[in-house]
């Protein structure tokens, strides 16, 4: 529940990166002793993937409040990891190049994650198959083998983060040089690519569109800390200007922001970019702007909804073209029950501004929409109900506590439905 019309203040600091440890965590598989990660964010997604490894036969050390895991891949795995926790987050296909490039062969259920859209995977096996693999798709299992991956030069189609990922981790064992083109840019791709160095890869190239990796026979483990969340500290930042607060967030890479930085200039909000701080602060209604969402450096299509939610009461109209996912207006709708003025036609939205929002009972559809409807409850005049919060722990940490420290008004609770049921 969120009781809205409170200004935003203080100071606050942002978790490690949701990507990031999506990806580093199953590249710890490549090792042949211990690595340690640290500043883990204690988000959903980093606890299934701490069981997956485990039941996988890894030995896991997680200190939630260290932000602290130890991974040790000494021990052989199971390269099958077709039970149920796999198919509940995207990412857990990275265990796939990771196995595939360590034994040789892996099962992997075909993965689950928010429901934004077409999510095709074709990218990953073009490259996996390019370095040599035989990749099928049996009764909703991946099935990848190999008798020894040889590198290759792979085109990526679009510019995929899954892929650059998927093909990275892959081709790190692989026999001579894998070049990646067209490869995302994404911060935690750099951050993969420093790991796996750090753990005596040979990666270059990471953030630009050509990745080059030299096969090595063994990686040893490591001590790596992630880098901060991109699209957290996004997401407070649009919070804080939602409010028409005054909000110091920390522990952030500026550069990262740079894009939402300047977007949320345009619409008149005051930033301030310090080297690993950004502060934010507004009085006034924001002013109406075009978006288009784009891979990195663009504007990133996961600060799409949220930032759609203080644009419903920008002066003006807005648009935003969502060109990464074709799904990705849900909240939309739950934003038109707090009486937002929206219209959607396929990939665009089109949003005419009014003076304020009014709290309802709402639902998040995805992790991201979830986010959005708390800046929208945050702005709305009255008590706003969010359910499903179960798709915010997938990527925010404890988010009503950093919002409640800058002064919001927001709890959990228990609430019976209509059926007599708890969610």
């Amino acid at each position: 529940m969120v009781r809205g019309g409170r200004p935003l203040r203080g100071t606050v600091t942002v978790s490690g990166a949701k990507n990031a440890a999506v990806a580093l965590l199953p590249a710890t598989i490549l090792a042949r002793d211990a690595c340690v990660v640290d500043n883990l964010p204690e988000i959903q997604d980093v606890l299934l993937l701490r069981d997956i490894l485990s039941r996988m036969g890894a030995k896991v050390e997680y200190v939630p409040e260290e932000r602290r895991m130890t991974v040790d891949t000494s021990a052989d795995m199971t390269t099958g990891a077709t039970f149920g926790l796999v198919r509940r987050m995207r990412a857990s296909y990275y265990l796939l190049g990771a196995l595939l490039a360590r034994y040789g062969h892996a099962q992997i259920a075909l993965p689950g994650g928010c429901d934004i859209g077409q999510r095709p995977i074709d990218q990953h096996l073009k490259g996996l198959r390019a370095l040599g693999a035989e990749v099928e798709t049996e009764h909703g299992i991946l099935k990848a083998k190999t008798d020894g991956l040889r590198g290759a030069e792979v085109y990526l189609d679009v510019a995929s983060v899954g892929a650059t990922v998927n093909i990275m981790l892959a081709s790190v064992h692989a026999e001579g040089l894998t070049t990646i083109v067209n490869a995302a840019k994404e911060p935690h791709v750099v951050d993969l690519a420093n790991f796996l160095n750090c753990m005596g890869a040979s990666v270059k190239g990471a953030g630009t569109d050509v990745i080059r990796v030299r096969g090595k026979k063994d990686l040893h483990g490591t001590s790596y800390t992630i880098i901060p969340d991109q699209i957290e500290a996004g997401t407070l930042m649009i919070a804080a200007a939602a409010t028409r607060g005054d909000v110091v967030i920390q522990n952030v890479i500026s550069t990262h922001l740079e894009s939402i930085s300047a977007k949320l200039i345009e619409m008149g909000v005051h930033v301030d970019q310090g080297y690993d701080h950004v502060r934010v602060y507004s009085d006034k209604r924001p002013r109406h702007v075009t978006i288009k969402t784009l891979p990195y450096p663009g504007f990133p299509t996961d600060i799409q909804q949220p930032i759609s939610a203080l644009l419903c009461t920008a002066e003006g109209t807005s648009v935003i073209i969502e060109s990464i996912f074709e799904d990705r207006f849900k909240q939309v709708a739950e934003f038109c029950r707090m009486g937002a003025r929206v219209s959607v036609d396929n990939r665009v939205a089109v949003i005419e501004g009014v003076e304020k929002l009014t709290g309802a009972p709402v639902t998040a559809s995805d992790l991201r929409a979830g986010a959005a409807l708390i800046v929208a409850g945050l702005m709305a005049e009255g008590e706003t109900y969010i359910k499903n919060v179960k798709f915010i722990d997938r990527g925010y940490e404890r988010i009503e506590d950093k919002l409640i420290s800058l002064g919001a008004s927001i709890e959990r609770i228990e609430v019976e439905d209509e059926y007599g049921m708890y969610e």
